[in-house]
């Protein structure tokens, strides 16, 4: 059983941002009291955001949702760079 992609595509998706772990929390909802020790955790892996979490946390860092669970690098670079027609 391979572990899941998300804490590595989180940590890299907010340093692209230049976002803190804090800041990022709170950006995406997370009280200002919790905030970095729950993005902290999520980026380990040792705990997993539900999905509406995931999709705030994707809307703030500007990237798609499904970015976070590609195992592959090259493809999540592609996903991550994907722009919908608006």
């Amino acid at each position: 059983m391979s572990k899941s992609p998300f804490p590595k595509r989180l940590k890299e998706a907010r340093e692209r941002a230049k976002y803190t772990q804090e800041k990022l929390g709170i950006e995406a909802g997370i009280d200002e009291g919790s905030a970095s020790a729950r993005m902290n955790q999520y980026e380990k892996g040792v705990h997993a955001p539900d999905f509406s979490m995931v999709k705030s946390i994707a809307i703030v860092l500007n990237v798609p949702t499904a970015y976070f669970y590609c195992e592959e690098d090259e493809l999540a670079e592609i996903i991550c760079s994907y722009q919908p027609d608006e």
